[in-house]
């Protein structure tokens, strides 16, 4: 009997190391507040991973497609839901994070005889002015944080925080129009997703450290040019998703995915993919 509560610890790490493993491959999501609005970024092979939730309200997703897809939907039932019984104005971000999907993911990750959501969840919401812009994100073990001016999802915590950084660097004080935003974000996307790649295909090369320790320590350091010529080998083979919450449309949904023409039109040169 008292050994129970050790399984239990034990099998919670273990679930965290298999998810952790899950997440190695997958394609960064990167979101941040511009000029024009919110802009979020990211790539895929078929499936879509950038979703309107609500009027202001976008979602970013990396994992399984099945476990985003049934947390999708519990979001926009519960947003709906909310805005039908309440108003418009109670949909908010951090009532569909925290009163929703917190509780169910944290209890489906200890559930120790049940799967777990192989997912991590961005939602960006759009406020009134860009300083009231705010970004939350929830891991597979339920837990949140929320931000403002941008943020991201990446497979580990050690590559989350060196790309948050320089997100946060390559912002700085200013406001950056929409062209500006999508080359900070798609170059900060292309080093998340490098870092993936490199990590994934030479595990011994590149020792990664573990959560809590030194942020940046023994990762791999990889100049403009790699960046540059990662993102347009990996823009030959994937889908470019780049959504917008736009300030400036008059309507209550301010939710609109960028074309291709758009999309060609506004990134520079250096990234453009190879055909």
């Amino acid at each position: 009997m008292y050994e129970e509560p050790y399984r239990w610890i034990e099998a919670v790490g273990n679930r965290r190391q298999y998810l952790d493993e899950q997440f190695k491959q997958g394609s960064p999501v990167v979101a941040l507040s511009c000029d024009e609005g919110i802009v979020l970024v990211s790539a895929s092979r078929g499936t879509p991973k950038l979703y309107e939730i609500y009027d202001r309200i976008a979602l970013g997703g990396m994992g399984h497609p099945a476990d985003l897809e049934k947390l999708r939907f519990q979001l926009l039932d519960m947003a709906h839901l909310e805005g039908f019984t309440r108003s418009p104005s109670d949909v908010t971000g951090a009532r569909l994070l925290k009163n929703g999907l917190a509780p169910t993911v944290k209890q489906a990750f200890e559930e120790i005889f049940k799967a777990p959501f192989i997912a991590k969840i961005l939602l960006a919401e759009l406020g009134a002015t860009r300083e009231k812009d705010r970004f939350l994100t929830i891991d597979y073990d339920g837990t949140f944080e929320e931000t403002n001016i941008c943020s991201l999802l990446a497979g580990t915590r050690a590559i989350h925080t060196p790309l948050f950084d320089e997100l946060r660097n390559r912002i700085g004080a200013s406001v950056p129009s929409l062209k500006e935003g999508i080359d900070m974000a798609v170059r900060v996307w292309a080093k998340g997703s490098l870092l993936h790649t490199t990590i994934s295909s030479d595990a011994n090369s590149h020792e990664i450290p573990a959560e809590g320790q030194e942020k940046g320590e023994s990762m791999p350091d990889f100049d403009d040019e790699d960046v540059q010529r990662h993102a347009r080998q990996q823009f030959a083979d994937v889908t470019l998703e780049c959504s917008l919450i736009d300030r400036r449309l008059s309507g209550s949904s301010k939710y609109r995915v960028l074309s291709d023409d758009e999309v060609t039109r506004l990134l520079p040169p250096a990234l453009q993919p190879v055909r």
